[in-house]
């Protein structure tokens, strides 16, 4: 069995930010990645653009609030010309840009390699066994970290968690992201207004079966080509495989309506065609490991600042109704953010495992803000520092030194609020 320092599982751009930090502080480091490439929701499920992460300071100025190697990956980005206003991006290059940044921290990355098995010995985990190619293989690390975003790793080492909201466990609805190409930009423009109104009064007749309450379209890097996130699939566990498969289907079926729709009915998209669909349908919510602390939407609005911060955000509490139609906002004013604490990457009864990305430890409601990736990057990065002070200090990571965290993190460049 080979053995690491830390690894890393999940190769979305939490376990990316994970792995780079670890290994930046000396340690050996594999990131273990299910798919062909690194980026997660980002490459595997078209998830662009990047949302809102900055707000403003006191002089009125910009304040990024999600920065560290998530700000690398954006200058990497901009260094192609593969990113605009630091939001819109190239998915293929952001595949090359992680390549390079993982082979030059040192991580091993290896694809293909699905986790199937957790071995623990009480408080620590001591080994994972992976499905590829070659049928089953173990290896294992003095630590590791759950970049999974469902929670894959806790769950299968037996961890407490949540899935959805608490009333009756629903997450938030999946969405299978696709482009359009030969679109005429320039009259979509045009009669963009159009669409909206439209939409609704086609789905108040029954013609338009997408429950979402509008179509959710943003521009592309990419002459005639347009981005869209407006597939709504309700009331399916994303940890259910066969639930999860009908998702693929319904998303798949309702990206053709909506394709129909635009094409018969929207002046510039009468040349238009499917370019693609996502290789996978995109999840916000899934399972929520318990942690140390469990994130409040509560906290978010109070703008909390946690003694032991290890990341900051101010993305609003955007929750898109698992039931069907609607999606609720509670919106930051200007100059606000709140903080995230290190003890919510914390699974209770563990010693040697962190969580960081969108199954950390919150509330529905607070998982609605936390989730977005340019959050994900930084509690991803924090969780590979974390794993990399505990182990340095011969510690538990819930008795690691959160001060020395915040040390390096900071150091590092990353705003702990």
């Amino acid at each position: 069995m080979k053995h690491y320092d830390v690894i890393v599982v999940g190769g979305g751009l939490t376990g990316v930010a994970a792995s780079i930090a670890a290994a930046r502080e000396g340690l050996s480091v594999l990131l273990a990645e299910a798919g062909g490439a690194l980026g997660g929701a980002a490459v595997n499920c078209l998830v662009n653009p990047f949302m809102p992460f900055a707000t403003t300071d006191g002089a009125g100025e910009q304040l990024e609030l999600s920065r560290g190697i998530f700000s690398e990956v954006l200058r990497r980005l901009e260094e192609l010309g593969q990113i605009k206003g630091k939001r819109t991006f190239h998915e293929e290059y952001m595949k090359v840009v992680l390549d390079r940044m993982t082979a030059e921290a040192g991580v091993d990355v290896l694809f293909h390699a699905l986790l199937t098995g957790v071995s623990r010995d009480g408080r620590r985990i001591t080994g994972l066994t992976f499905s590829g190619k070659k049928g089953s293989f173990s290896l294992s690390a003095c630590c590791y970290v759950d970049a999974t975003g469902d929670a894959d790793l806790a769950y299968l080492a037996g961890c407490p968690f949540r899935l959805g909201r608490d009333a009756d466990s629903l997450c938030q609805p999946m969405t299978l992201c696709f482009r359009l190409a030969n679109v005429d930009k320039e009259r979509f423009r045009a009669h963009r207004r159009e669409i909206n109104p439209l939409y609704e009064a086609l789905q108040r007749e029954g013609k338009i079966k997408n429950p979402r309450e509008n179509v959710l379209v943003f521009d592309s890097l990419v002459p005639g080509m347009l981005h869209f996130n407006t597939t709504r699939i309700v009331r399916l566990d994303p940890t259910d495989p066969f639930d999860l498969s009908r998702a693929e289907r319904e998303g798949r079926e309702q990206m053709f309506e909506i394709f129909r729709f635009l094409k018969e009915n929207i002046p510039g998209f009468e040349d238009s065609e499917i370019a693609f669909s996502a290789p996978a349908v995109g999840v916000r919510e899934s399972r929520m490991i318990d942690g140390l602390h469990l994130l409040t939407g509560e906290e978010l609005r109070a703008e909390t600042r946690f003694p032991d911060a290890i990341a900051a955000g101010n993305y609003d509490i955007d929750i898109h109704n698992p039931e069907g139609t609607g999606t609720s906002h509670y919106y930051f004013p200007a100059g606000a953010y709140y903080t995230i604490p290190f003890r919510s990457l914390i699974p209770r009864g563990t010693d040697n495992l962190l969580v960081g990305g969108r199954c950390l430890s919150a509330t529905h409601e607070a998982q609605a803000s936390i989730r977005i990736m340019p959050i994900c990057a930084t509690t991803g990065e924090a969780a590979g520092v974390g794993a990399a002070v505990a182990l340095k200090a011969g510690v538990p990571v819930p008795e690691a030194d959160v001060a020395e965290i915040r040390r390096i993190l900071s150091a590092r460049g990353a705003f702990l609020g």
